[in-house]
């Protein structure tokens, strides 16, 4: 049963993604989410520079003026290897901000006569926001150890952790607009199974490019679909 719901859930969440209301939040996403990375590289090339200096004394060599264009670039380079990785967590932190658009999208379309909801707050929305990168971002930095020490097991390392991240703040993020923060993390424990399985589902994507940058547009949908379906059985409670 829940496999099915979560397979309708995913194809109703596909079928939708050419809505014009998608399609904003993917390119305002992308868009914030490139910034972000080129202001962080940036920075990071500005601080290393900084610190080495323009030369540096070695012994035997004398006075090295070329160190800090090498320690500037590596950490450049470095940055772009790593962003690899967090490109979608922050993706991912990003259109949670806006997750609100995307869940009306779908509630519209296909749960019409709902009552209107009061829109979450611009500080609670950003404190969200803030929480899920970290943890996201923090996560698969720590991961990168697991990677490299458990090399044949990396893919579903990859897709179990973040599975279980995505899943984790996606439903709660669309359980929070309709029954608030309380209940909403009733219904995450209650279906914490399916909801992980779910987001697993998502997490798959993250390794193929560009189809891994819709897979925060595609996460917003379906957990609002498996939010409406997994409480339209559940008891009020």
């Amino acid at each position: 049963m829940g496999q099915r719901m979560i397979l309708s859930s995913i194809l109703d969440a596909i079928g939708q993604l050419s809505d014009p209301r998608f399609r904003r939040v993917f390119w305002t996403g992308v868009a914030m989410s490139l910034a972000l990375l080129i202001a962080a590289s940036t920075g990071l090339v500005w601080f290393f520079g900084w610190l080495v200096g323009d030369s540096v004394s070695l012994p035997i060599f004398g006075e090295v003026r070329w160190i800090d264009d090498v320690v500037s670039w590596g950490s450049a380079l470095l940055l772009m290897v790593l962003s690899v990785f967090l490109m979608i967590p922050v993706a991912s932190a990003i259109t949670s901000m806006l997750l609100d658009t995307v869940a009306d999208a779908v509630e519209d379309l296909h749960y019409p006569g709902l009552p209107p909801i009061d829109a979450v707050p611009w500080g609670d929305a950003l404190r969200d926001t803030v929480g899920f990168l970290g943890v996201l971002v923090g996560a698969n930095l720590l991961a990168l150890v697991l990677y490299v020490i458990f090399a044949p097991a990396a893919p579903f390392i990859f897709w179990g952790l973040n599975g279980f991240l995505l899943g984790r703040e996606y439903f709660t993020l669309a359980a929070i607009r309709r029954v608030g923060r309380v209940r909403a993390k009733e219904l995450r424990r209650r279906h914490m199974t399916t909801i992980w399985i779910a987001g697993t589902v998502m997490a798959v994507p993250l390794t193929v490019p560009l189809l891994n940058l819709v897979v925060p547009i595609l996460g917003a949908a379906t957990f609002t679909h498996l939010f409406h379906r997994l409480t339209s059985r559940a008891p009020a409670g």
